[in-house]
């Protein structure tokens, strides 16, 4: 640990004594090497990292769903997942989103009926406790579109409680005010299957004709109010929605089958091999039975490998079982791999090179994409979020793992590099930012629409993700200036971006913390002056929501209340101090108090594996919706920060 004195900076030439470097230098090199051994030992013998990747209760309960929907249930996986679902009640009974968080009714809705399925008795203490408090949300009838989409195909609520989401959409003009290329890369992959089999009204199979009718305080038959209103639009939408219902007989069988076979099309073109469409746990469960549901053999060699994507996101240990809702591998490895060179880029050579290698491979170049939509003229050059999503590569990924190569110093990556920048500079929407998948991805109007309560349907820019676009252009334009009039449009927006308390919001990361950070990372590579307001203000935030702790910490619950910064409850972590520490060091604060404290805290908390094991989620998929924990974040994240801090210390 670091004291006052040992840390005292000598004022007359502005450095620190070399006695007292010689002091922190033991400490940290002694941090760093553990954790940097622990990290290497970790590494895929084929160059990458791939940490498990958590998310609330809702995926893994709809992976029992899933067996009984088809009939197939294996009943020692089943009894494995439903340990880990009682593992993860509250104790006030419900289901929370994420690590502390408040009771969530549709994750809660669909872990009772995983674990009735599962074979748990209605009496049962912890499932009194939960259905007690589905009923006090209002019931199941209340639940989101998503489990009520569930509900009405195990013919538990009648379709009339389910949006009208018919398959014909599939055949509107590009003009029409919903279209496909409208909505996210997300919202794409999961409503076409789901188009399919709201049409058709699928049907569980459902063997041992498990019902909740005890989670409606209304018969699910009895008229009850499936939409709450919310706007004027929504209500528009609504009565829209009853119009389409009153038609539906009136569509030409012709017209639907042209629909559902576009759907299937569609479907099949994205199916992604064993890493499934989209990548994602609900998209690849819906395309397997909207595909089932369309007569589609059980044992087409297609049908086999989606399958399998479905398996691979299993995590099964000895004693419990759990469903990621997809894998992470290049954000993974690319972090992992910032970390390593941060700790020492010659002696990690070797462990480095390999990742860059993988990470080369599965650089993308002219594969089909949604992406070319909107940017039909933009040469390929991303990287997918995990190990294979041709349709779909992350602009947040692929300014990472370009900027990670950048700073390699390698001359072998410059082609790599200079790929992904100039589709990152395609990439970018209107107003200067990035979206995560997509440009310009801003039909706000859409969230209004009944299926879209989640309130998840677009993908618009945001600063995080425009802050690591930024890091790239600027890292690269220092020998490229035709990147300076994106970077410049960028700059204009994270700009436009930053909050009133100095901070900016994350969208990608839980939250205030993580956005700051991610810009400040990439203002360092610009020239902005560390006198402007940009960084001035952002530090004094960060040191403003700093803990007594000398650590940083922040909830997930700051999603529920706008430009608002909230550490309600929750402790110091390890990554989020990692964020803290490398965002005041890329703002030029190397000696203050502030950083300080924030190291000695990291110090002070390191286990003796090297690793600080932070029990809470890290991440939001959708703000308010859906959150993650990414379980390498504090293997990668307090390494860099300790690594860099030390860097700095030398300099």
């Amino acid at each position: 640990m670091f004291t006052d004195a040992e840390i005292q900076m000598n004022t007359s030439d502005a450095h620190y004594t070399s006695t007292a470097i010689k002091s922190k230098s033991l400490n940290l090199d002694k941090a760093i090497q553990k954790s940097q051994d622990h990290l290497l030992a970790l590494q895929d013998e084929e160059g990458f990292w791939n940490f498990e990747l958590e998310a609330d209760c809702s995926v893994t309960a709809e992976y029992i769903i899933m067996m009984h929907y088809l009939g197939e249930i294996d009943e020692n996986l089943q009894q494995k997942i439903a340990i880990y679902l009682r593992k993860e009640q509250t104790k006030e009974g419900f289901y929370a989103l994420f690590t502390g968080g408040e009771g969530n009714l549709s994750t809660s809705t669909k872990v009772y009926y995983a674990l009735k399925m599962a074979g748990d008795k209605i009496d049962a203490p912890h499932m009194k406790k939960l259905r007690n408090y589905i009923l006090s949300q209002g019931g199941a009838a209340k639940a989101n579109v998503f489990t009520r989409i569930m509900l009405a195909i195990f013919k538990q609520i009648p379709w009339r409680g389910v949006p009208y989401i018919p398959v014909e959409i599939m055949l509107f003009p590009k003009w029409f005010p919903f279209h496909l290329d409208k909505v996210s890369y997300w919202s794409r992959v999961v409503m076409v299957p789901l188009f399919i089999l709201c049409t058709l009204k699928a049907t569980a199979k459902n063997p041992n004709n498990i019902g909740v009718l005890e989670l409606f305080i209304v018969h699910p038959d009895k008229e009850q109010h499936y939409f709450p209103d919310r706007t004027l639009l929504n209500k528009c939408f609504l009565f829209l929605d009853k119009i389409g219902l009153a038609t539906r007989p009136l569509i030409p069988k012709k017209l639907r089958q042209l629909a559902i076979q576009k759907a299937k099309q569609w479907i099949i073109e994205r199916l992604n091999g064993e890493d499934g469409l989209g990548g994602i746990f609900p998209a690849m469960v819906a395309a397997y039975e909207s595909l089932l549901l369309l007569e589609t053999p059980k044992d087409d060699p297609m049908m086999i490998t989606a399958k399998k994507a479905i398996n691979k996101l299993l995590v099964i240990k000895d004693d419990y079982a759990y469903c990621q809702p997809c894998l992470s591998p290049v954000w993974d490895t690319g972090l992992a791999a910032l970390a390593l060179q941060e700790a020492n880029k010659e002696t990690n050579k070797e462990s480095l090179m390999r990742s860059y290698e993988w990470l080369k491979s599965k650089q993308l170049s002219d594969e089909p994409g949604d992406w070319r939509i909107k940017r039909p003229d933009v040469a390929g050059g991303g990287w997918a979020f995990q190990f294979a999503n041709p349709h779909y590569p992350d602009v947040d990924d692929t300014a990472l793992i370009a900027f990670a190569m950048a700073e390699l110093d390698s001359k072998f990556y410059d082609e790599a590099i200079h790929r992904a920048t100039k589709w990152i500079v395609g990439m970018q929407s209107a107003d200067g930012g990035y979206g995560a998948f997509d440009a310009d991805n801003s039909y706000h109007y859409l969230d209004e629409i009944p299926f879209a309560d989640h309130g998840a349907l677009l993908d618009p820019p945001t600063v995080d993700v425009t802050g690591r676009c930024a890091m790239l252009m600027a890292r690269v334009a220092q020998n490229h200036d035709e990147y300076l009039p994106a970077l410049e449009r960028s700059l204009n927006y994270i700009r436009s971006e930053q909050e009133e308390d100095g901070s900016w919001y994350g969208r990608w990361g839980t939250n205030y913390i993580y956005g700051t950070w991610s810009v400040l990372l990439g203002l360092e590579q610009t020239n902005i002056s560390k006198d402007d307001p940009l960084y001035t203000k952002a530090v004094a935030w960060l040191k403003s929501v700093q803990r007594d702790d000398g650590g940083w910490g922040e909830d997930n619950q700051s999603y529920e209340v706008e430009n608002k910064f909230n550490g309600r409850y929750y402790f110091s972590t390890s990554f989020q101090t990692a964020w803290a520490l490398l965002g005041l060091m890329a703002a030029g604060d190397i000696t203050s108090t502030a950083v300080k404290n924030g190291i000695n805290f990291l110090l002070r908390n390191q286990q003796s594996n090297g690793v600080w094991d932070d029990p809470c989620f890290t991440a939001p998929g959708f703000p308010k919706v859906f959150y993650l924990k990414y379980h390498g974040y504090d293997k990668f994240f307090p390494l860099w920060a300790l690594a860099r801090y030390r860097n700095e210390l030398k300099k």
